[in-house]
């Protein structure tokens, strides 16, 4: 009964998450693999992201609206980097053969780049996706895998996690995709990935850049 009450109980999906949960998240990441830094705005997170990613290394990102809000996809868009962006590579490419081997490509970025859905106070991230092409990445292919997200992205449960993608982000992702192109289906939900750990076999570097503001859906 007390799970219960927790999945229904009204939940603000927007509203950054109080310093106590935020502090307890942080201390249960570094357990899962995941090397996490509490930034306080998205200035900050734009800063850390340009001295993470070195200079000339291939990169690729998931759709992220976080990504947007920084300021690092316009950056990615205006040229103005020492970065090789694949992903604006694959949507300039016209030749249908050619785009499908760099669509390949991009799931073997040097980095790549993307937001969550939901952050348990666990430590556990869960990710949603149409159509699954960032997850592959994410979960196994990308060798340095960077995740920027806001605390209000920080749930309970993981049966809040699902209920937070189902009822505040899907819709937010319909609507911009009827907004910016004119055609509806951007929010159907394909594939859920939930992290629960990154093996240290795979010798792979997995940050998540938490910011202290709400960012992103």
């Amino acid at each position: 009964m007390v799970e219960e009450a927790v999945v229904n109980a009204p939940v603000n999906f927007s509203t950054p998450a109080p310093d106590e949960t935020v502090r307890r998240v942080m201390l249960a990441f570094p357990g899962r693999g995941i090397q996490a830094e509490l930034l306080d705005n998205k200035e900050a997170a734009l800063a850390r992201l340009k001295e993470l990613i070195p200079l000339g290394a291939a990169l690729s990102f998931g759709s992220s609206i976080t990504l947007r809000q920084i300021g690092f996809e316009p950056l990615l868009v205006s040229g103005n980097h020492p970065w090789h962006n694949l992903k604006g590579e694959m949507l300039a490419e016209k030749d249908p053969a050619r785009n499908a081997e760099l669509r390949r490509k991009l799931v073997l970025a040097d980095y790549f780049l993307g937001s969550v859905h939901a952050i348990l106070e666990d430590g556990r991230l869960v990710i949603a996706s149409n159509t699954g092409s960032q997850l592959g990445p994410y979960a196994f292919t990308a060798r340095n895998i960077i995740w920027v997200a806001g605390t209000q992205k920080i749930v309970p449960t993981i049966d809040v996690a699902l209920r937070r993608i189902r009822e505040y982000c899907a819709p937010k992702v319909e609507q911009q995709g009827i907004a910016e192109m004119g055609r509806p289906g951007f929010g159907s939900i394909g594939k859920v990935l939930i992290f629960e750990n990154e093996s240290p076999f795979l010798k792979r570097a997995v940050r998540l850049l938490l910011v202290k503001e709400a960012l992103g859906y």
